[in-house]
């Protein structure tokens, strides 16, 4: 056995060893010689050295094109063997061209290698693509307005959703003047989403608070919720870059009635259409378990309480609002019926005045003046829209006007 080996590879081992190297030689020159056809998809785009004052429809910021490309490359098999699309970009040089419009021929010259040990040049010998089209555009940078809309979700518990303010932000913007023309003319919509703020988040809020005219809580939108998504203009989303930014907060008041200490007339209201049918000297409000009369003027005589408004907004417009029948009856004998606010614009203007002599409301102070005024209205319209009237056990107030021959009467719907 020994003697075997020993004349396997020592005996003519010259001819032996220059076979082998022969052999090796055959071997790696037909290895890189042959040519193979692969596929890559999801190929990058880079264009590059685009004309001043122009830019390119898809484009992102980093000068890539959103939209990837597949290529067809024919080469040294031991070369694509070892790439994947992520090694392999597209780059475009568009200083040459003028035309808004152009087709780019791409050959073996514009494919770049992202791994340094693979050279292309060396192992691409054929590039198979249909035409890519460019479409330069005329670089815009415009304000895009930003409607900041009612947030979806819940309240935390012991709390209601009031309102978010600012209610309208503008973000700058650049890119192709068409597509950024349509983002101005249309507006960006930026919905929050109440559940992600804790109950701990505004406990801590309310702890702060010592103004006697404010008791609403805001939750100021961190930094990190003030940005948009905006795919036709950039991959990565946007930071809203409008100064009023800062103040973008989400109101809640706390979830407690609170006692309107008031009684609250009742009148009839006939649209003009309807005036000459209904005569008002007739009709009275029939006396009931809820209806009083005071003097000739019918009264609501139940206690109430309001929930979603705080003391200050109750305190002003208790005396100047009053339930209002509307005539003709929809539904049958029955009427609706509705809140109403006397002279809202002096109590809106009566609210504002009071809130501002309050020199301890810190939230309110640090405002500017005009941003001030503007927010304090808002709140206030905030309260009247949202008003509603309930019953000492916590429940919504519902009550039924049946028209009877000339009279009304008035009754709780819970004790039909």
């Amino acid at each position: 056995m020994i003697s075997f080996v020993k004349n396997f590879f020592f005996h003519n081992w010259p001819r032996k060893l220059i076979a082998l190297i022969l052999a090796v030689i055959i071997w790696f020159v037909v290895d890189n010689t042959l040519t193979t056809v692969r596929t890559f998809s999801n190929v990058n785009v880079r264009i590059v050295n685009i004309p001043e004052g122009k830019t390119i429809e898809g484009m992102q910021s980093n000068d890539i094109m959103s939209k990837k490309i597949t290529l067809t490359l024919t080469g040294k098999k031991t070369v694509l063997e070892r790439i994947s699309s992520n090694d392999l970009e597209v780059v475009i040089n568009a200083s040459t061209h003028t035309k808004n419009e152009w087709v780019a021929t791409i050959n073996k010259y514009n494919l770049v290698s992202m791994n340094p040990d693979i050279n292309l040049q060396k192992g691409i010998s054929k590039i198979s693509l249909k035409n890519y089209i460019v479409k330069m555009s005329p670089l815009a940078q415009m304000r895009v307005p930003i409607f900041i809309t009612q947030p979806i979700g819940e309240a935390p518990r012991g709390y209601r959703f009031l309102d978010v303010w600012p209610y309208q932000l503008y973000l700058t913007v650049s890119g192709p003047e068409s597509t950024v023309s349509k983002l101005k003319n249309r507006g960006v919509k930026l919905t929050f989403n109440l559940n992600d703020i804790s109950k701990a988040e505004l406990d801590n809020q309310s702890s702060t608070i010592k103004s006697k005219t404010n008791d609403v809580v805001s939750f100021f939108v961190p930094d990190q919720w003030k940005k948009i998504y905006l795919p036709t203009i950039s991959e990565k989303n946007i930071t809203i870059d409008d100064p009023d930014a800062k103040y973008l907060r989400i109101d809640f008041i706390r979830s407690e009635i609170l006692p309107v200490r008031n009684t609250i007339p009742l009148s009839i209201f006939a649209a003009p259409e309807h005036s000459n049918t209904l005569n008002f000297k007739n009709v009275t409000f029939k006396g009931s378990a809820v209806c009083e009369s005071d003097k000739g003027n019918p009264l609501l005589n139940i206690p109430l309480f309001s929930k979603g408004a705080n003391d200050v907004f109750i305190q002003i417009v208790k005396d100047m609002m009053e339930i209002v029948v509307i005539y003709p009856p929809m539904n049958g004998s029955y009427l609706d019926w509705s809140i109403q606010f006397i002279n809202p614009k002096e109590l809106e203007d009566r609210y504002v005045s009071h809130v501002l002599s309050d020199v301890s409301d810190k939230e309110i102070r640090e405002l500017q003046p005009e941003l001030r005024q503007k927010y304090l209205r808002n709140r206030f319209r905030n309260y009247m829209n949202r008003f509603q009237l309930f019953k000492p056990n916590d429940k919504l107030l519902e009550l039924s006007f049946e028209l009877k021959g000339n009279q009304i009467i008035v009754t709780e719907e819970d004790e039909l």
